[in-house]
């Protein structure tokens, strides 16, 4: 397993990756980094965006994931998320019902009493969720 690692992706409620990749890309909180094997062992906090593993024939999938941790050593990357979702299983018109909620939200913060930070939150994941799932459309 020289030229590959294994990527593990655990949310609350499953185990939803344990694969061999040959790269994985994801989204630290100072910014996206990117993991090869040999990588010097540290963690990180992981803010809401995507991560991107290389497949054993160079193929790329994609997950739309929030927050959590990633531990990095040079033979594995382990990653804890509050949740995610592999882009062929992401529901595109619930994503976008879920932008529009937002946006709408968004707009009319000054005339309702919302959580803005929370509506913020809410349209970035949406769109992280779009992005993701046109990786594989």
């Amino acid at each position: 397993m020289e030229d590959k690692i294994l990527l593990e992706i655990v949310t609350p409620e499953k185990s939803l990756i344990k694969e061999e990749a040959k790269e994985v890309t994801a989204p630290g909180e100072e910014g996206e980094f990117g993991v090869l094997p040999g990588h010097t062992p540290f963690m990180t906090v992981l803010k809401t965006g995507e991560i991107k593993y290389g497949g054993k024939e160079g193929s790329y999938k994609y997950l739309a994931v929030n927050d959590g941790f990633a531990e990095v050593m040079p033979d594995r990357v382990n990653i804890l998320v509050e949740s995610a979702e592999k882009a062929e299983e992401i529901d595109i018109q619930r994503a976008e019902a879920s932008k529009d909620r937002a946006e709408e939200r968004i707009k009319n913060a000054d005339k309702e009493e919302i959580d803005f930070a929370r509506a913020q939150a809410a349209l970035k994941r949406a769109l992280i969720r779009l992005q993701v799932a046109t990786r594989v459309r």
